[in-house]
């Protein structure tokens, strides 16, 4: 009854969601539109930077009210204080969320803060990126010890002992490069090469080299692991000036694209299983959120004249033209990206604000797009409650093999999934409005490149 009971519940959010139903806030519109476009929900207004700055504030705010730094008895909850000797209860104190776990959503949140802090010059974002990683730093050795004595404990850092797959490390890998490059540390670098390691000679691959899993298919590819791979080797090529990983990032994009993108739409199914054919196609959101993001943090840093990047910018394109194309009529974009009759999800939404947002700025794609990312901030800001606890982000999503199992994924406040390309999305966002000129014409906004 109670998986029934999720079920309906979820069931529930996506018929109001996607209805606009009448607890929808009146819609808005730009004062000097003759011909407004105001919709219940809608948000059709310019934001300011201070505006934007404000709502990330409080998703901050939310990270730093929430993140325990302490260990605890996980049977009785109880601060462990005295850590000379590891106990098999020991762990991280998660019972109000993965705050400071060592796992891919929060890897996301740290270098989210990261560019948060670059943007905007807070450094209060960067400080909580830090603190973060410090504690866990500072505790690895005990758990390594628990792990000695009693086997690798789910509340102890067991992601971060044993890497069993991309989700371990990969995300997370990226932003502790991000980290070490602003505050090297010896511990980091340690890690980094671990990491280093694993995904370039340890995770399984088929035989052309692309990253898989052996889960739930032998041979089975997740557009999700273009996310928990690509920024992680991206960021190895900078960091050590080899261009092998430029080549190794550059390979998982343009293969798993072959495998996963939709030529004529741009959409990233979710999964492709070696063993069926033909595969069935689930155009999940945050699996296409996650793959041209991706493409963006590979862009970001990949040489000019590496030979691959037109490569890679096609795809990116292509999955921008993707993106736009399916932008619902709030901004936002639904759990099955081709699915109007699914709910408005809200991690790919940021994801896909940040992605275009990211291209418009560094001139991967025309101004035009810049409105598309405009709107998608507008009704993303609308999902962060006064506390900073953010509404409609998608749990965990397993590659499956039925849209029933797609469209009643529930949402929660603590799926932490989302939060990370909230932040991105906002941070890229200001730099938008910070790079063009915005005219106000004809009911919409045009973005024109500033004259240096």
């Amino acid at each position: 009854m109670k998986k029934n009971g999720v079920l309906f519940g979820a069931a529930a959010v996506w018929l109001a969601m996607a209805s606009g139903g009448a607890s929808q806030t009146p819609g808005k519109s730009d004062p000097s539109f003759s011909q407004p476009s105001r919709a219940p929900g809608v948000d059709y207004v310019l934001p300011t930077e201070s505006e934007i700055k404000a709502t990330l504030d409080r998703v901050r705010d939310h990270f730093v009210r929430s993140t325990p730094y302490h260990i605890i008895d996980t049977k009785t909850g109880a601060v462990i204080t005295d850590l000379s000797q590891p106990t098999k209860t020991a762990g991280l104190d998660m019972r109000a969320g993965q705050f400071n776990d060592w796992d891919y959503p929060m890897g996301v949140v740290l270098a989210a803060m990261l560019h948060v802090a670059s943007v905007t010059g807070d450094a209060s974002y960067s400080a909580y990126t830090f603190k973060n990683f410090n504690f866990i730093f500072d505790h690895v050795d005990y758990f390594r010890k628990q792990a000695e004595l009693y086997g690798a404990q789910g509340y102890g850092l067991r992601r971060l002992l044993e890497f069993r797959e991309l989700d371990d490390c990969g995300a997370i890998g990226a932003a502790l490069i991000k980290a070490n490059r602003q505050k090297p540390d010896p511990r980091y670098r340690a890690t980094i090469d671990r990491i280093a390691d694993h995904i370039s000679h340890k995770q399984f691959r088929l035989p052309d080299g692309t990253l898989g899993r052996r889960r739930p298919q032998p041979v089975s590819l997740w557009a999700d692991d273009l996310y928990m791979s690509v920024p992680f080797l991206a960021q190895m090529g900078v960091q050590s000036g080899d261009r092998a990983y430029f080549d190794d990032a550059a390979r998982q994009v343009i293969q798993m694209s072959a495998r996963l993108q939709e030529p004529s739409t741009g959409l990233w199914d979710h999964s492709w299983f070696e063993n069926t054919a033909p595969d069935p196609k689930f155009y999940w959101g945050r699996g296409s959120g996650w793959s041209i993001m991706a493409a963006a943090e590979l862009l970001s840093v990949m040489p000019e004249d590496h030979p691959e990047r037109a490569r890679v910018l096609e795809i990116f394109r292509r999955g921008a033209q993707g993106a736009v194309a399916t932008q619902g009529g709030m901004g936002l974009w639904h759990q099955l990206l081709d699915k109007n009759d699914s709910y408005l999800e809200t991690s790919v939404s940021a994801m896909f604000t940040f992605a275009i947002a990211r291209g418009v700025n560094r001139g991967w794609l025309s101004p035009a797009y810049a409105p598309v990312a405009q709107a998608g901030w507008q009704a993303l800001a609308t999902r962060v409650r006064p506390d900073g606890r953010i509404e409609g982000i998608c749990v965990s999503t397993t590659a499956a093999y039925d849209a029933v199992y797609y469209y009643n994924r529930p949402t929660e406040l603590g799926a932490m999934q989302g939060y990370g390309p909230v932040l991105m999305a906002g941070a890229e966002v200001i730099d938008m409005l910070r790079s063009f000129d915005i005219q106000h014409t004809l009911n919409t906004f045009h973005y024109r490149q500033r004259k240096k």
